[in-house]
């Protein structure tokens, strides 16, 4: 059966999408990209992520506010490539992804695709909803066309990646090809503080200021990034 084409024209002149081995690639020159991005949410690191990441007890987990007998919604507003929303899926949320650069929510769509097809993703995925748009300028628009309420908006800007893997760097080297840096942060922020009806979750390098703009009441700190939480009201499970 030959192979679909793929989305046209979403990536800069010296990056390619394709299919290799079923599922959809982005790519260039190995020396200077490393290996192709793509989107797995079956098997590789999410997939042990998932079985032996922590649960509840994670970091992402603990900013959003999942706790025993409390499953926000969550708006993941900066979606990349899709781990974060992945793991808070999997522990039961209703995940919005929005990504704004065609061939990264091109990934994801085929990501997400694989994983509805695979017997044990497939009520992960459920949960996952995905949008293309730019949250800076159309976050209330572009969630209000989904059945995902804001409890809770995740941000996680572009911010220099300290990894010391080669392939990590190359990695993000060729993400932030796609997607840039993240000087609007401020006004994402702003953006998610109007909506967002009971906290907003920034991620953060550890020693990283915070985005400019009102403090957060609350830090959770992890080895190598933070979490930076704007609270508007407590998060209260559901009156059964």
């Amino acid at each position: 059966m030959p192979e679909r084409s793929p989305p046209g024209d979403p990536a800069p002149d010296d990056l390619t999408l394709r299919w290799q081995a079923g599922r959809l690639v982005l790519g260039g020159k190995e020396s200077r990209h490393g290996h192709p991005l793509c989107v797995d949410f079956v098997s590789g690191a999410v997939a042990h992520r998932r079985r032996f990441g922590g649960g509840r007890g994670q970091l992402i987990a603990r900013a959003c506010g999942l706790a025993r007998g409390l499953t926000p919604s969550v708006v993941d507003a900066t979606a990349g490539l899709g781990r974060d929303a992945f793991v808070l899926a999997s522990l039961g949320a209703e995940v919005l992804l929005i990504e704004r650069v065609p061939a990264i929510f091109a990934l994801l769509e085929d990501g997400l695709a694989r994983a509805l097809a695979d017997a044990d993703t497939r009520a992960i995925a459920e949960r996952m909803h995905l949008v293309m748009g730019d949250a800076t300028h159309r976050l209330e628009a572009l969630v209000a066309k989904t059945p995902v309420a804001p409890q809770v908006v995740h941000l996680d800007p572009m911010f220099p990646h300290r990894d010391k893997s080669a392939l990590v760097k190359k990695e993000m080297r060729l993400f932030r090809q796609l997607a840039g840096d993240d000087p609007d942060a401020p006004r994402l922020l702003e953006a998610a503080l109007d909506l967002a009806t009971h906290r907003v979750v920034v991620k953060r390098p550890r020693g990283a200021a915070p985005i400019e703009g009102p403090r957060p009441r609350h830090v959770l700190e992890g080895k190598t990034s933070r979490y930076d939480l704007y609270v508007h009201r407590a998060l209260v499970p559901a009156k059964e």
